[in-house]
């Protein structure tokens, strides 16, 4: 049996997993009953898993050490197989049906549109470790991923400093990735770049079809490709990049998304030397990485990839538990408050919520991939970045560090 099969359902199912599937110390009064909302199947169920492997080893962790206040965290964990109406079903089954206030959830922009009106209307707390396209603020959300400033703007100045000027935007058909094109169109074309194309795919899209996109970017001939194709399609593009021969080093692919997971299902070998822009990569050389990385390892083995998606969870639930231990209660107007006066030094570095806007101070990393599908940080901020997820400050000279 493979770590991944002790929290496997039937998606088709009613999805449930009982607290059994978290291994806990005996419980000293009622528990902390919390929802766990990522996706095992599916288009994006690689990115979703890494989410809730993070997610499994923080509410490991926090039990072991006596929970809060002495009280365990008890899991309730649905699959909504990657599909925004079953977010949305299963969020209110959270709600609802189950009494859970607070849940950890949600990859895709399109998963978190889907539950955020249950999520308001009931008055509970998501915490949504995903980066994301910015422009949203909502008093029942807490954003711990990267907006576009930490992130989007970072990868702009960097290329385009490399003298990459014409950029081919692609991407997958929803909001995400139109408005982080949006963004980045707007940024390469104010600092001298050029945009030589932008293509939409949707996630069912055939291998035709990505064949057919990879011979539009060879005619193009771009410096760069800013990638926001996620799920299947996404990796095809890296698959077929090479096959079709493209060559990283003189045209690479620079993402936000593509993570040591999703590197590893399509192949370091055809992955070497594209870009990601994250808050984390798993080779960052600290110690607090160190203890991270060997906790996970101990825990489900040496197969399962470490990526920004597993931390941006691990970190968000130790801050939530910080901020449960101020209030001992999980009322979502206290929580939110406390939030703001916690932090948490996680594996990525210091993990605090901003009291403007409910996101995440977040130090910013790009990585270039490496053979053995890990990544070498080719840059990072020098201090954690002022989330500014309405992009009030849209320019490269206001890029930390720089």
């Amino acid at each position: 049996m493979t770590p991944a099969d002790d929290f496997r359902s039937d998606p088709r199912q009613d999805r449930r997993h009982d607290a059994s599937a978290l291994p806990e110390t005996a419980l000293a009064g009622d528990p902390w009953r919390v929802g766990v909302l990522f996706s095992r199947s599916g288009v994006t169920a690689i990115s979703e898993s890494e989410h809730f492997y993070g997610t499994v080893l923080a509410i490991e962790e926090i039990n072991r050490a006596g929970g809060v206040l002495g009280r365990q965290i008890e899991p309730v964990a649905l699959d909504p197989g990657s599909d925004p109406t079953e977010y949305r079903r299963l969020a209110d089954q959270l709600l609802q049906d189950e009494g859970i206030s607070v849940i950890f959830g949600c990859h895709t922009s399109a998963g978190r549109k889907a539950v955020l009106p249950a999520i308001e209307r009931r008055n509970g707390l998501l915490w949504y470790c995903s980066l994301y396209e910015g422009f949203e603020f909502s008093p029942n959300v807490i954003y711990t991923g990267a907006a576009p400033n930490q992130n989007s703007l970072q990868l702009a100045s960097f290329l385009l400093r490399e003298g990459r000027k014409r950029w081919h935007l692609v991407g997958s058909d929803y909001i995400y990735p139109r408005e982080s094109n949006r963004i980045m169109r707007d940024v390469v074309e104010q600092h001298g770049g050029e945009i030589t194309g932008e293509v939409y795919l949707n996630y069912q899209v055939d291998t035709g079809a990505v064949s057919r996109l990879v011979e539009s970017i060879k005619a193009a001939k771009p410096d760069v490709v800013f990638s926001t194709l996620v799920g299947r399609p996404g990796r095809e593009l890296y698959r077929l990049y090479r096959e079709l021969g493209m060559d990283p080093q003189q045209t690479p692919i620079a993402s936000l998304t593509m993570a040591e997971g999703e590197i590893k299902a399509v192949g370091p070998e055809l992955c070497t030397g594209h870009f990601t822009s994250a808050k984390y990569f798993a080779s960052l050389d600290t110690p607090g990485n160190a203890r991270f990385v060997s906790a996970f390892r101990e825990r489900f083995g040496a197969d399962l990839p470490i990526s920004q998606y597993t931390e941006g969870a691990y970190s968000q639930v130790h801050l939530f538990a910080r901020a449960l231990e101020l209030t001992g209660t999980l009322d979502t107007q206290k929580l939110v408050a406390a939030a703001m006066q916690v932090s948490f030094e996680g594996p990525s570095g210091e993990l605090r919520i901003d009291s403007d806007n409910q996101h995440a101070w977040l130090r910013p990393r790009i990585g270039r991939v490496r053979a053995d599908g890990q990544f070498d940080i080719a840059w990072e901020a020098a201090s954690v970045i002022k989330p500014d997820p309405y992009m009030t400050m849209y320019g490269l000279a206001d890029i930390a560090g720089d």
